[in-house]
């Protein structure tokens, strides 16, 4: 975990090139985009986590891995011809 360069502490928080930085929540823990900063986290790619994780995954997320079986395509000509044999 690498600190974050050119960061200043100020009343809204953490401000990074014009960004005030919100510390991660618990879901970012162990992701590879947390960075330290006055021993608090917080996230290098996004300035507000808990609101990347509201409607479910963070997609910047590196330690959570996708739904692989979503991610596969299915044929709907070939799957009702395996439905019509009984596979």
């Amino acid at each position: 975990m690498s600190v974050l360069q050119n960061a200043a502490r100020t009343p809204e928080g953490v401000a990074v090139n014009g960004f005030v930085l919100m510390p991660i929540v618990d879901k970012c823990e162990g992701c590879d985009r947390v960075r330290e900063f006055d021993a608090e986290k917080f996230c290098s790619s996004y300035p507000a986590p808990e609101r990347k994780w509201a409607e479910g995954r963070c997609n910047f997320a590196t330690h959570v891995k996708g739904d692989a079986k979503a991610a596969a395509k299915v044929n709907p000509l070939k799957a009702s011809k395996r439905a019509a044999k009984g596979r």
